[in-house]
């Protein structure tokens, strides 16, 4: 299971751009805590804070205690608005995630033992179709990651989700045998480089055939036709 990080938060008593906008002067971040058929909460949180969680990577896969005046939320971060020149947030949306409750949620993907793969040390290439998978998950049981072996694995080969050992109690949301990645043949980038160069060098053999040779004399000008006589 996931390690539950708590991030400290303050209550807001109005909502409003104005409000919001002052918020941020302080140093914070506006946001709201919904869901479980409750209220929803109007918090505030460091702005420092909250960007040290998103850097962490996976934010919006990740289970948080939100500490709010006394009490705890236990929530998962669901959208985060950031501002279209500095990238920096400007809101925060948190879910409340109940006990018993079961949530869709995206959880990356990782392919180990590519030093293994006989298709990849032919110069084949790892095609990954999806980085992340939805999963219908319980909150006490997100895996970090997912994860495959890729020893013995050809160009050809194709990753079906059915591959992948999943823990107990994580499905996927697409109810088929889906692809995730396949090892794909290498690319024929470079065999067409050395066809590109060959017709680049065609036309310039041609124009050195057409020049006369070094110390040969120059074809004779036609020689004019005599006047007619009148």
């Amino acid at each position: 299971m996931r390690e539950v990080n708590t991030i400290a938060a303050e209550a807001r008593s109005r909502a409003g751009k104005g409000t919001a906008r002052a918020t941020r002067l302080t140093g914070r971040v506006p946001g709201v805590i919904y869901g479980e058929k409750q209220t929803p909460e109007l918090i505030s949180v460091e702005t420092r804070e909250l960007l040290k969680e998103m850097q962490k990577g996976s934010f919006f896969s990740r289970l948080f205690t939100v500490s709010v005046g006394g009490k705890t939320e236990r929530v998962l971060a669901r959208d985060v608005q950031l501002h279209p020149v500095t990238d920096r947030p400007i809101h925060v949306d948190f879910q409340r995630i109940g006990k018993d409750s079961k949530i869709r949620i995206f959880i990356p993907v990782l392919f180990l033992d590519q030093e293994k793969s006989p298709g990849l040390k032919k110069g084949g290439v790892l095609n990954v179709v999806r980085h992340e998978v939805e999963f219908f998950v319980q909150p006490d049981n997100i895996p970090e990651s997912i994860s495959i072996s890729l020893e013995g694995m050809d160009i050809g080969h194709s990753i079906h989700i059915s591959a992948f050992k999943l823990p107990e109690g994580v499905k996927a949301v697409i109810n088929r045998d889906f692809t995730v990645a396949t090892i794909a043949a290498p690319t024929k980038e470079e065999e067409a480089a050395p066809k590109a160069e060959a017709a680049a060098a065609a036309p310039a053999a041609g124009a050195k055939a057409a020049a006369p040779a070094a110390g040969a004399k120059a074809a004779p000008a036609a020689a004019a036709k005599p006047a007619a006589k009148k």
